[in-house]
């Protein structure tokens, strides 16, 4: 695990008493309140996603005031926290490990589960929870899974451990959204900011049109990359009659279980709760899916790769990404915020993600933090108002060959 050096013996006596009482703060919140070059750690990453979750479970057995305080939480406190602290957490330095991060994930994938549970319990009428309590339940916990648990998926599916990788997939199934792991990795890596992404809006495009668009053109083209690895599979003349049929079950890929697997949890939902916990759970999910949709909408919005004259694309940079310094907001989605470097490095774990030189006139950079312009986007012409200026900027700012 990173580890960063506290300042000396005679840098502490010196300090301002302030400054002294700052640095006296266990870790995390050292990280968010105390010193400048802090680096945050994993458990400053543990800290900030997993605060509302006890206030989102007494909200979903109980309702009343602790629902309403889930939902402000997550969509007003950490807003006023960026706004607040208004500085960038410093990047690690490269070689940095975080040996917990894989565990945190882990943590915050059976989390989710539970979660995920509990609500359609409390939205079907299974706890206390009763009035207009509900409505913060269902956003709240939407924005828990949309916001904490997808960014979380993200990073279970770009490890090389098969493991961690089915988690994160079953996470993406739980939502309704498992082809995203296919789609996610083998098209729009590979294709972002260019028309063969799906999931890259172009410039003047509303989010209302994006969405449908980027979830069935997602689906689609996820299966076309699957099924061209799929006819790469092919059994040896001489292989047994078991490794055959395993090589025949891995040739189908996938995506039956990406189906089935989403049917699986409604009838489970079906078989626990009932029709109106079936209905809970589509909601949930939608809700879900619309801020993992708003995710890649706001982060890669208007921005292209130049096309070279043999029909490839200028490699991918920091050009092609919107980034969003603000701190908190990073430490609630595991730094996805940070995700130029993340289509550099797909494999870096979250806490080593860097921002790197943000000031250049050519980096685009969002105005507010990542949920905050998520929020903006769902009123396309304020969007288009705040956006399209800033995409005029970086033209001036940026060489052809580059876009």
């Amino acid at each position: 695990m990173h580890d960063t050096q506290d300042p000396s013996p005679a840098r502490e006596a010196d300090a301002p008493p302030a400054r002294r009482g700052r640095d006296r703060l266990p870790g995390p919140l050292a990280t968010l309140f105390g010193r400048q070059g802090q680096i945050p750690d994993v458990d400053a990453f543990a800290l900030v996603t997993l605060a509302p979750v006890p206030i989102l479970i007494a909200g979903a057995v109980f309702g009343g005031w602790p629902a309403w305080l889930a939902l402000v939480w997550i969509a007003l406190f950490i807003f006023l926290l960026d706004e607040i602290i208004a500085r960038a957490a410093p990047d690690a330095p490269e070689g940095s490990e975080f040996p917990a991060a894989d565990r945190l994930s882990i943590a915050l994938a059976c989390t989710h589960f539970g979660l995920l549970i509990l609500a359609v319990a409390a939205l079907s009428g299974h706890t206390f929870l009763a009035g207009w309590s509900w409505i913060a339940v269902l956003l709240g916990f939407g924005l828990f899974f949309g916001q904490v648990s997808n960014s979380n998926a993200h990073e279970l599916i770009h490890r090389t451990d098969k493991r961690l990788f089915a988690l994160g997939k079953w996470v993406y199934i739980s939502l309704l959204f498992g082809h995203h792991s296919s789609a996610h990795r083998l098209v729009h890596h590979r294709f972002v900011a260019t028309p063969d992404d799906p999931n890259s809006a172009q410039r003047g495009e509303g989010f209302w049109s994006f969405a449908p668009r980027a979830w069935i053109g997602g689906f689609v083209a996820g299966l076309e990359m699957e099924r061209a690895l799929a006819q790469r599979r092919v059994p040896a003349a001489d292989a047994d009659l078991v490794t055959r049929l395993r090589v025949r079950i891995a040739a189908l890929g996938p995506y039956p279980s990406y189906v089935l697997g989403g049917l699986w949890f409604v009838l489970l939902v079906g078989i626990l709760f009932g029709p109106p916990g079936v209905l809970a759970y589509l909601l949930l999910c939608l809700y879900a899916q619309l801020q993992l949709l708003l995710s890649d909408y706001v982060q890669h919005y208007g921005l292209q790769r130049a096309q070279r004259g043999n029909g490839d694309y200028a490699p991918v940079t920091t050009r092609h990404s919107w980034d969003a310094p603000h701190p908190i907001s990073g430490l609630w989605m595991l730094n996805a915020p940070r995700h130029s470097d993340h289509h550099a490095h797909p494999g870096r774990r979250y806490p080593a993600l860097r921002l790197g030189e943000t000031a250049e006139p050519a980096r685009p950079m969002l105005p507010r933090s990542l949920p905050a312009m998520a929020a903006l986007a769902l009123v396309p012409p304020l969007w288009r108002r705040v956006m399209d200026r800033r995409l005029a900027a970086l033209d001036r700012h940026t060489p052809e060959t580059t876009l």
